[in-house]
């Protein structure tokens, strides 16, 4: 019986990266064996065990053969005579497939120490096709990785397409979509895990909503990068310079969706696209079953981005409906999600990557002054019911119309 660390621990190590998980594979062993040693059994489809005392997973070591479609269509060996560079070869990518002693001895059968030095994402066989999966996880570690320089090695793209050609993408379930889609916006470059599914060809599969977005041209005026695709990918890169919140990275992800809905003979506007975007968003983020809070913040954002853009252009009133309708009153958390995602739509354009951007401060400076309406007042003063409401909503007006007036004549 041997055990080694195997995986992302070894990789990361060998990186000098942080390590999260540390996962061992035990060859020559039964599950007999690891139960009488007081293993912990967890595995379905194949033996995992939890250490008696740090808890951490131990598996067999097994092969995989390929016996249906989809990423579940496979068959499991795990007797005590598999080896270690078999237990290897199923793996993905040739930087996931070494194994390390409790020596610091590495075990690297397919050369990926050498991927590391040259930093390439390569696959270890020709297996790697019978895994729909594979794509958005290359896909996502390109994203984890970019800022070290690695990139997909092209004859893995080139299986990754033929995966796609196959319809094998199309036999995922929208759980493991989402969250492979979820750890990459946590990345350190979430646009290039959806530039590489997009180079693939499993963007237009998953994520049509966002794929149609390349090629549709915005106004030169505005957008020196002109094209929304790459626009949308800006965004998503200032959301994660701004912020580690997932509900901002994606709701800045998804606030363009409505220009992939324009007449192409109205380009490059795209007038009303703000509200055309909620139908598109609602079917992607149900489709892949997205949670509530990044779902309903993408829909606030897609719908109200551009008054924050035309901030100081806003009545007094309208600015107070939009307070209402982002239900700023109750959830300022959310407000202020909202106005970060803003600041990155603003940001993510060629040259403005670092611009200042005044019209979020103003939001704040407004909302601080028709917050400071304390309703008690009202209710003392006798309103009842509906009335207070109206009353609350006529103060909060006359609040922000006296600021504007101060700000104007300062």
């Amino acid at each position: 019986m041997q055990v080694y660390l195997v995986g992302g621990a070894v990789r990361d190590q060998l990186l000098d990266y942080p390590v999260k998980d540390k996962d061992y594979v035990v060859t020559g062993a039964t599950i007999e064996q690891m139960v009488e040693l007081g293993y912990q059994q967890v595995g379905q489809s194949f033996p995992v065990f939890l250490h008696p005392t740090n808890k951490q997973e131990y598996a067999l070591a097994r092969t995989e053969k390929k016996q249906g479609s989809g990423y579940t269509g496979f068959t499991c060996e795990f007797t005590p005579d598999i080896t270690l560079e078999e237990d290897l070869l199923r793996r993905d990518l040739t930087i996931n497939a070494m194994a390390m002693d409790d020596d610091g001895n590495i075990y690297d059968p397919f050369d990926g120490q050498t991927d590391l030095k040259n930093k390439l994402l390569r696959h270890v066989s020709d297996a790697f096709i019978e895994d729909p999966l594979r794509v958005l996880r290359v896909a996502r570690f390109a994203a984890r990785y970019h800022h070290l320089g690695f990139k997909v090695a092209p004859e893995t793209l080139s299986l990754m397409t033929k995966i796609v050609d196959a319809g094998e993408v199309n036999a995922l379930v929208a759980e493991r979509v989402w969250q492979e889609t979820e750890s990459a916006l946590k990345e350190q470059n979430p646009q290039v895990f959806f530039e590489v599914l997009r180079e693939c060809g499993a963007l237009k599969v998953i994520m049509p909503e966002l794929d149609v977005l390349w090629g549709v041209p915005n106004p030169p005026k505005w957008h020196p990068e002109i094209d929304t695709g790459i626009h949308t990918m800006l965004v998503v890169k200032q959301a994660q310079m701004l912020s580690n919140d997932l509900a901002v990275r994606f709701a800045s992800l998804c606030h363009d969706f409505g220009k992939g809905l324009t007449n192409p003979e109205n380009y490059p506007h795209h007038r009303g696209h703000e509200k055309m975007g909620l139908k598109p968003i609602k079917a992607f983020c149900q489709r892949l079953r997205v949670p509530n809070e990044p779902r309903d913040l993408a829909l606030l954002l897609s719908e109200f981005h551009t008054h924050t853009h035309r901030a100081f252009e806003l009545r007094p009133d309208t600015l107070v409906k939009l307070f209402n309708k982002l239900d700023a009153w109750r959830k300022p958390q959310r407000f202020e999600q909202f106005l970060v995602c803003c600041t990155a739509d603003m940001r993510g354009r060629t040259g403005f990557e670092t611009a200042e951007y005044k019209q979020t401060d103003f939001l704040r400076s407004m909302f601080k002054v028709a917050n400071s309406i304390n309703i008690q007042d009202i209710v003392k003063a006798g309103f009842q019911g509906a009335e207070i409401r109206e009353q609350l909503n006529q103060r909060r007006v006359e609040a922000i119309d006296d600021a504007k007036k101060i700000l104007a004549d300062s």
